[in-house]
């Protein structure tokens, strides 16, 4: 008999909140600050990425390295925090699939590369979890295993025995080089060779379908 998981693991931007739309609108207006124009291509290399990351590919992307990311990471901050004032909205199931784990008692937990101050503003919305881990909390982002590996800390659970919920491939290699079972669910970006179990959204993910992610994963 399958049994549910001793934890999920949400990641947020994309797989619980519609916001990778608002990033992409706060990069491409970076980018025309610094007087050049982000390509879809390059937006898609970021999706999921961690701010370091996100920074570089813009930087080089628009040849001039010379630029001080921190600065341009601090600007998108606070961008995306004026973008998040106007709304923010659950995926499709996400609410739900929250709401259900909560119901069961599973423990819950947040996990993004995002970083803190732009995470309280989305948890105003979300409600609470039981651990959360933010991008400017660990020493090595996703796609590093250490996010994951510190939320189930966090929970007192063996990573092997959580389910990650992600959107991107940088999320889904965090969790599996962690060790938890994933289900990915495609939003900005399509997922290839996906190790884990795929579903077109959270609305078909019940209690059943994360206990058979978590078996699948042995």
């Amino acid at each position: 008999m399958s049994h549910p998981p001793a934890a999920v693991l949400f990641d947020l931007d994309g797989t619980l909140v519609d916001t990778e739309k608002m990033w992409g609108t706060a990069l491409a207006e970076l980018a025309a600050r610094y007087g050049g124009v982000l390509t879809d291509a390059v937006r898609a290399e970021m999706v999921g990425a961690s701010a370091p990351t996100t920074m570089t590919l813009l930087l080089n992307h628009l040849g001039q390295t010379w630029r001080d990311p921190a600065e341009g990471k601090d600007w998108l901050d606070h961008r995306v925090l004026e973008l998040f004032a106007e709304g923010l909205h659950w995926r499709p199931g996400a609410a739900e699939l929250v709401a259900l784990t909560r119901a069961a008692r599973i423990p819950i937990a947040l996990v993004t590369n995002t970083n803190r101050l732009v995470v309280d503003v989305a948890l105003r919305m979300l409600g609470q979890f039981d651990a959360v881990v933010c991008g400017d909390e660990v020493e090595h982002q996703k796609p590093d295993p250490e996010p994951y590996a510190r939320a189930a800390a966090l929970l007192g659970q063996d990573p092997r025995d959580c389910v990650a919920i992600e959107d991107s491939p940088t999320g889904i290699l965090s969790a599996r080089s962690a060790g938890c079972a994933v289900i990915a669910v495609p939003n900005e970006v399509p997922l290839f060779d996906v190790d884990g179990l795929v579903v077109a959204s959270l609305l078909e993910v019940d209690l059943s379908t994360l206990a058979q992610a978590r078996q699948q994963a042995g």
